[in-house]
């Protein structure tokens, strides 16, 4: 695939992977808004307007009282105090901010390059569904905040699993698509890397694990036991509320959400082991990122059960997950190259 004298592969790439930084943040923000039970916070969505936080003794007091009407407060946070609610504001707050930096950091740049015609031929398209993905994602955190604003104490744990996997898969292919262009700086007729069977498997086998790693933080079902590898005493918990249809468990009960997140990472594993290897003669520092990404997290996971959902070692947990999903996309990547 050759290109204009006017592309520019390597700023791109760099572009990229900038952003790519912005959203494992923003991942991490996510999470930490989610252990400390922000994210009702801000009841009201103002694209605009609302990047400005209150500033007045009034301004506060009026979010406030928004606050005070959906039932997370009326049935869980009676009495909340004022600075209690500025406590959870602020991380809300924060990741709504990040949001909105991230859709300004990579639309006026996209716009930039495309105006002086600097984006090599057959990427445009790419750019612009990567964009379009993120403006979704926007749009997918305001559907998982309303889950919570009325009946609910708390937001859907399916949307918000929603959320974190749409968030997930958009730095995948980011970090895919820079990945290519930098194929380009060394060689102009170098084609984009496909998909193998190999790289789709692992992408698969680790998208459920981090469904239900999504799961288990919408539930707060890494509270269901503090022990491992045993769950309060036994390999196999059971079911929170005997009775339930089987899929109904496997989605909404803690105990076997945990449960199958806790195992099927050993799946996920194995494949991500097969995978590294598959990498190791193409390029062995995907290989070392796989291998160092899996086993951090691994242990990460262990000690955040042992901890009792330490709120510090769930956010490095959350961390290390998105460092695993941009290593499994560069392992792919390299076993998917075109010579």
């Amino acid at each position: 695939m050759s290109f204009s004298p006017t592309a520019r592969p390597r700023a791109l790439a760099n572009w990229l992977f900038f952003v790519a930084a912005l959203i494992v943040l923003m991942v991490v923000i996510g999470g930490i808004t989610r252990l400390t039970e922000s994210g009702l916070s801000i009841t009201q969505w103002k694209p605009i307007s609302g990047i400005v936080p209150p500033l007045s003794d009034a301004q506060w007091q009026a979010e406030f009282e928004h606050y005070k009407r959906i039932p997370e407060y009326q049935q869980l946070n009676q009495g909340m105090t004022l600075a209690g609610f500025k406590a959870i504001f602020f991380w809300e707050y924060l990741h709504r901010l990040l949001g909105r930096l991230i859709g300004l950091a990579f639309a006026l740049p996209l716009l930039w390059f495309a105006v002086r015609r600097q984006i090599p031929r057959g990427y445009s398209w790419r750019l612009v569904a990567l964009l379009a993905l993120g403006g979704l994602q926007g749009a997918i955190g305001w559907w998982m905040v309303q889950s919570g604003l009325s009946v609910r104490t708390d937001v859907s744990h399916i949307r918000l699993a929603v959320h974190l996997l749409v968030a997930l898969f958009t730095l995948a292919g980011i970090v895919w698509t820079a990945l290519d262009l930098r194929k380009l700086i060394r060689n102009p007729q170098a084609r984009p890397a496909r998909l193998t069977g190999l790289g789709a498997l692992t992408g698969m086998i680790l998208f459920v694990q981090l469904l239900f790693g999504a799961l288990v933080a919408g539930l707060n079902a890494g509270l269901v036991t503090d022990q491992w590898p045993l769950m309060n005493g036994r390999f196999f918990p059971g079911a929170t509320v005997e009775g339930r249809p089987f899929l109904d468990a496997l989605f909404n009960d803690p105990a076997i959400v945990h449960f199958v997140h806790r195992w099927w990472a050993w799946v996920a594993v194995a494949a991500l082991i097969l995978l590294a290897r598959a990498t190791r003669g193409i390029d062995r520092r995907a290989s070392i990122a796989i291998h160092s990404a899996f086993g951090i997290q691994i242990l990460l996971g262990i000690a955040t059960v042992m901890s009792n959902m330490n709120i510090t070692l769930a956010a490095l947990h959350q961390f290390t997950g998105a460092l695993l999903v941009i290593a499994t996309a560069w392992g792919a990547h390299a076993v998917g190259q075109r010579r």
